[in-house]
Protein backbone atom coordinates (compact mmCIF):
# COMPACT_ATOMS: atom_id res chain seq x y z
CA UNK A 1 0.00 0.00 0.00
CA UNK A 2 1.23 3.54 -0.92
CA UNK A 3 2.54 4.90 2.67
CA UNK A 4 0.79 8.72 1.25
CA UNK A 5 -2.77 6.86 0.87
CA UNK A 6 -2.44 5.00 3.65
CA UNK A 7 -1.76 7.81 5.94
CA UNK A 8 -4.28 10.18 4.47
CA UNK A 9 -6.86 6.98 4.87
CA UNK A 10 -6.03 6.41 8.34
CA UNK A 11 -6.72 10.24 8.98
CA UNK A 12 -9.91 10.90 6.94
CA UNK A 13 -11.43 7.44 8.18
CA UNK A 14 -10.82 8.75 12.10
CA UNK A 15 -14.63 9.61 12.92
CA UNK A 16 -13.54 13.18 14.76
CA UNK A 17 -11.09 13.58 11.71
CA UNK A 18 -14.06 12.73 8.64
CA UNK A 19 -16.57 14.95 10.85
CA UNK A 20 -14.43 17.82 11.16
CA UNK A 21 -13.62 17.58 7.15
CA UNK A 22 -17.05 17.37 6.36
CA UNK A 23 -17.95 19.96 8.64
CA UNK A 24 -15.17 22.66 7.70
CA UNK A 25 -15.43 21.48 3.53
CA UNK A 26 -18.67 19.94 2.56
CA UNK A 27 -21.48 20.97 4.85
CA UNK A 28 -24.19 19.64 2.71
CA UNK A 29 -22.55 16.19 2.68
CA UNK A 30 -21.97 16.41 6.60
CA UNK A 31 -25.77 16.96 6.70
CA UNK A 32 -27.50 15.01 3.86
CA UNK A 33 -25.96 11.86 5.96
CA UNK A 34 -23.46 10.40 2.96
CA UNK A 35 -20.50 8.57 4.90
CA UNK A 36 -17.66 6.76 3.70
CA UNK A 37 -17.75 3.13 4.37
CA UNK A 38 -15.06 1.37 2.71
CA UNK A 39 -11.95 2.93 1.32
CA UNK A 40 -8.34 1.04 -0.30
CA UNK A 41 -6.25 2.42 -3.13
CA UNK A 42 -8.28 0.65 -5.54
CA UNK A 43 -11.81 1.48 -4.49
CA UNK A 44 -14.01 3.58 -2.32
CA UNK A 45 -17.94 2.82 -1.38
CA UNK A 46 -19.87 5.62 -0.02
CA UNK A 47 -23.32 5.43 1.52
CA UNK A 48 -26.15 7.50 2.13
CA UNK A 49 -29.82 6.42 3.87
CA UNK A 50 -33.07 8.15 2.58
CA UNK A 51 -34.48 10.23 5.22
CA UNK A 52 -36.83 13.51 5.30
CA UNK A 53 -33.73 15.84 4.82
CA UNK A 54 -32.73 14.80 1.72
CA UNK A 55 -35.76 13.62 0.15
CA UNK A 56 -37.47 14.58 -3.01
CA UNK A 57 -41.29 15.29 -3.48
CA UNK A 58 -41.43 11.71 -4.92
CA UNK A 59 -40.65 9.94 -1.58
CA UNK A 60 -36.73 8.88 -2.62
CA UNK A 61 -33.51 10.26 -2.53
CA UNK A 62 -32.67 13.50 -4.30
CA UNK A 63 -31.21 13.02 -7.15
CA UNK A 64 -28.32 16.30 -6.07
CA UNK A 65 -27.56 14.02 -2.80
CA UNK A 66 -27.07 11.26 -4.92
CA UNK A 67 -24.64 12.94 -7.25
CA UNK A 68 -22.98 14.05 -4.10
CA UNK A 69 -22.53 10.62 -2.45
CA UNK A 70 -21.26 9.82 -6.04
CA UNK A 71 -18.83 11.92 -6.31
CA UNK A 72 -17.13 11.94 -2.94
CA UNK A 73 -17.16 7.74 -4.00
CA UNK A 74 -14.80 9.14 -6.58
CA UNK A 75 -13.12 12.16 -5.32
CA UNK A 76 -12.32 10.47 -1.78
CA UNK A 77 -10.07 7.67 -4.34
CA UNK A 78 -8.41 11.38 -6.31
CA UNK A 79 -7.42 12.93 -2.85
CA UNK A 80 -5.85 10.23 -1.57
CA UNK A 81 -3.62 10.28 -4.43
CA UNK A 82 -2.83 13.19 -4.31
CA UNK A 83 -2.46 13.37 -0.24
CA UNK A 84 1.47 14.06 0.46
CA UNK A 85 2.69 14.89 -3.02
CA UNK A 86 5.09 18.22 -3.71
CA UNK A 87 3.99 19.41 -5.34
CA UNK A 88 0.68 18.42 -4.92
CA UNK A 89 -1.56 18.58 -7.91
CA UNK A 90 -5.16 19.75 -8.33
CA UNK A 91 -7.84 18.73 -8.89
CA UNK A 92 -11.44 19.72 -10.29
CA UNK A 93 -14.48 18.23 -11.78
CA UNK A 94 -14.67 19.00 -15.42
CA UNK A 95 -17.99 16.72 -16.07
CA UNK A 96 -20.97 15.13 -14.34
CA UNK A 97 -22.99 12.04 -15.89
CA UNK A 98 -26.32 10.49 -14.48
CA UNK A 99 -28.18 7.76 -15.25
CA UNK A 100 -31.19 7.24 -13.08
CA UNK A 101 -32.80 3.51 -12.91
CA UNK A 102 -35.06 2.86 -10.18
CA UNK A 103 -36.42 4.85 -6.97
CA UNK A 104 -33.64 5.42 -4.67
CA UNK A 105 -35.25 4.67 -1.23
CA UNK A 106 -33.83 2.88 2.03
CA UNK A 107 -29.64 2.75 2.28
CA UNK A 108 -27.97 3.46 -0.58
CA UNK A 109 -24.28 2.68 -1.86
CA UNK A 110 -21.91 4.33 -4.26
CA UNK A 111 -18.94 2.50 -4.84
CA UNK A 112 -15.96 3.71 -7.33
CA UNK A 113 -13.52 0.78 -8.46
CA UNK A 114 -11.50 3.15 -10.64
CA UNK A 115 -8.42 3.65 -8.12
CA UNK A 116 -5.63 2.35 -9.73
CA UNK A 117 -6.67 4.64 -12.67
CA UNK A 118 -7.01 7.56 -10.97
CA UNK A 119 -2.82 6.35 -9.74
CA UNK A 120 -2.05 6.26 -13.28
CA UNK A 121 -3.55 10.01 -14.40
CA UNK A 122 -1.90 11.78 -10.99
CA UNK A 123 1.10 10.28 -11.77
CA UNK A 124 0.73 11.25 -15.48
CA UNK A 125 -0.07 14.79 -14.42
CA UNK A 126 2.64 15.02 -12.01
CA UNK A 127 4.85 14.72 -15.39
CA UNK A 128 2.64 16.89 -17.96
CA UNK A 129 2.27 20.61 -18.46
CA UNK A 130 -1.20 19.64 -19.12
CA UNK A 131 -4.25 18.54 -17.44
CA UNK A 132 -4.29 15.46 -17.44
CA UNK A 133 -8.40 14.18 -17.43
CA UNK A 134 -9.88 10.58 -15.94
CA UNK A 135 -13.40 9.72 -16.37
CA UNK A 136 -14.57 7.53 -13.03
CA UNK A 137 -17.53 5.50 -12.41
CA UNK A 138 -19.45 4.87 -9.74
CA UNK A 139 -22.47 2.76 -9.88
CA UNK A 140 -25.52 2.98 -6.89
CA UNK A 141 -27.07 -0.09 -5.36
CA UNK A 142 -30.31 -0.64 -2.52
CA UNK A 143 -30.09 -2.79 0.02
CA UNK A 144 -31.36 -5.88 -2.54
CA UNK A 145 -28.19 -5.29 -4.49
CA UNK A 146 -30.25 -3.77 -7.80
CA UNK A 147 -28.47 -1.03 -9.84
CA UNK A 148 -30.19 2.60 -9.15
CA UNK A 149 -28.11 4.96 -10.53
CA UNK A 150 -24.90 5.26 -12.39
CA UNK A 151 -22.86 7.77 -12.41
CA UNK A 152 -19.15 9.31 -14.69
CA UNK A 153 -17.25 12.03 -12.69
CA UNK A 154 -14.70 13.33 -15.03
CA UNK A 155 -11.76 14.95 -12.68
CA UNK A 156 -8.93 16.96 -14.00
CA UNK A 157 -5.41 16.74 -12.27
CA UNK A 158 -2.94 19.56 -13.00
CA UNK A 159 0.43 20.28 -11.26
CA UNK A 160 1.90 23.23 -11.12
CA UNK A 161 5.06 23.55 -13.25
CA UNK A 162 8.11 24.63 -10.91
CA UNK A 163 10.40 27.33 -12.67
Amino acid sequence: MNPDFARFRKRLLHPVNYRAFLLSRLPLVYFTGIRIAALSEESCTTTVKYSWLNQNPFRSLYFAVMQMAAELSTGTLCMGNIYGQKPSPSMLVVKTEGVYHKKAIGKVSFTCDDGNAITAAVQQARHSAEGVPIRCYSVARNEAGEVVAEFWITWSFKTKQQG
